[in-house]
């Protein structure tokens, strides 16, 4: 059986892809790749069919991840194959909260940088959509560091550690 987890920005062409190639790699390192799916989508529609922002690409082919990307929209009826659903900061997690059809839809949902033990209580990664390209290199620290906590989360409920 196939583990899905789903990375949600607002318009999938900065941090929630960035998330995704960077879980991937991290899934493919551990051996996992045939038992997990990795993605990633937006609140909203506005980038749909659009490949990820070029710093974005940039950044991440710099630290050796792959930078293809489609950017697309959430919908409310992937819930029901979904088993974790990533939000990047705390108005996706509300807005995908409010999306989601039942309760326990709502609690696949997460906080990325709740994975990261050194994040305390600042748990959104910023958006860099509007700043330089040292935004897009703080977010993929925060995103690899949150990665960790996610892969031990994902393994042990994989190979059926978690209670």
């Amino acid at each position: 059986m196939t583990y899905r987890v789903c990375f949600v920005c607002t318009g999938n062409i900065c941090r929630s892809p960035m998330a995704e190639s960077v879980f991937r790699a991290r899934i493919a390192e551990a051996g996992l790749d045939d038992r997990v799916e990795v993605d990633s989508a937006g609140t909203g529609g506005w980038h749909e069919g659009d490949g990820a922002d070029p710093r974005t690409v940039r950044v991440l082919q710099e630290h050796g991840y792959d930078g293809e990307h489609t950017a697309r929209q959430f919908q409310a009826s992937w819930f029901a194959r979904l088993d974790l659903v990533i939000a990047l900061d705390s108005g996706h997690l509300k807005s995908l909260r409010r999306l989601a059809p039942t309760e326990q839809d709502a609690r696949k949902v997460h906080l990325l940088r709740s994975y990261d033990p050194d994040a305390a209580d600042d748990l959104d990664v910023p958006d860099p959509y509007y700043g330089g390209l040292d935004g897009f290199e703080e977010c993929l620290e925060m995103v690899e560091a949150a990665s960790e906590g996610l892969l031990t989360a994902v393994r042990d409920e994989v190979e059926g550690t978690t209670a």
